[in-house]
């Protein structure tokens, strides 16, 4: 099945999000508000694909179980729309592949692996890592680089080696380091996607083909325009987009990131609710930030009433 925006060289398209799991006011699962946020963000936020399970789905606090409703819910909202990419990532090779079977069988369009966390291996026992659970299906794997919070980062040869595996097709760079990330996009045929909303047009510049956002729920046209804007020769309207779209790629991280982009998605009326802990909702000053941030980006999402009656709104806010 052809995916809208899947071509050669850029695999899963150019504009996706780490989707937010949408949770009830009693913090269980909400599968149909899963299908309605996914179903918004292709129709109307112009996605060309979607992660889901990844950190801002809040997958350290769901369960395997959850995991594979909400990939389902997902899969079957948005059919041949998108690509449809499921984070299986842990710090447990074994249960990584258990993951990556399951969301094969569930109709995952590929799979996003995040470096192993917390136990730190060094860069022999990421190789093995990447390279076991990549032949674990016959999915497409997006490697994540996120050193600031797997500890440790992939190193450029490592990456390069990785690129000679036929299913490792892509990167989300969460390094934050332009110049080894040219390096490997120079020598390897890896599709790069930002990690870092505020470094996709940076990292563009360099080679990439698009960015894997969190603002992106909020701002997706904007941003894809960016990128197209770019990818044509226009730098001069690139550059602008971006520097109007700096205030949301920086706002929505003023706290942990999941916390404001679910506030926003309330804000809109949108399927999100609350945050599971140890993260906390944001409080009324933190959403005031995030409303003068997208305002100054180009969005205006809540109006004066929802913001005086915030505690209202529901658990998420």
């Amino acid at each position: 099945m052809t995916r809208t925006g899947s071509v050669p060289g850029r695999p899963f398209g150019r504009l996706l999000s780490a989707m937010v799991t949408p949770f009830g006011p009693d913090g269980s699962l909400d599968v149909d508000g899963a299908a309605r946020l996914a179903t918004y963000l292709v129709d109307e936020q112009e996605h060309d694909g979607l992660v889901i399970n990844g950190t801002t789905g809040e997958s350290a606090t769901t369960s395997d179980a959850e995991k594979d409703r909400v990939l389902r819910a997902v899969v079957e909202a948005v059919g041949d729309r998108a690509t449809v990419i499921a984070g299986v990532g842990t710090n447990d090779t074994a249960h990584t592949v258990e993951l990556a079977r399951g969301a094969e069988k569930a109709g995952a369009d590929g799979l996003l692996v995040v470096t192993p966390y917390y136990n730190k291996p060094p860069q022999a026992g990421l190789l093995q890592h990447f390279r076991t659970v990549a032949d674990a299906s016959g999915l497409p794997v997006m490697v994540y680089d996120i050193p600031g919070r797997s500890g440790v980062a992939i190193e450029t040869e490592t990456m390069c080696r990785l690129g000679e595996h036929e299913r490792i097709v892509a990167v989300k760079d969460a390094k934050g380091d332009l110049g080894e990330s040219a390096w490997v996009i120079k020598r390897t045929n890896l599709a790069y996607y930002s990690g870092e909303d505020k470094l996709t047009l940076p990292l563009v510049c360099v080679g990439a083909v698009g960015v894997v956002g969190v603002p992106t729920h909020v701002f997706g046209p904007q941003t894809k325009a960016m990128i197209l804007a770019h990818e044509q020769g226009n730098v001069a309207r690139a550059r602008e987009l971006h520097l109007q779209l700096l205030p949301a790629f920086c706002g929505f991280f003023r706290t942990q990131g999941v916390i404001l982009t679910k506030a926003a998605l309330t804000l809109l009326g949108l399927p999100a609710g609350p945050v599971r802990p140890p993260l906390v909702s944001a409080n009324a000053a933190e959403l005031g930030r995030l409303r003068e941030d997208c305002a100054e980006a180009g969005r205006i999402i809540g109006s004066a009433d929802q913001m005086a009656h915030h505690n209202e709104l529901g658990v998420a806010l």
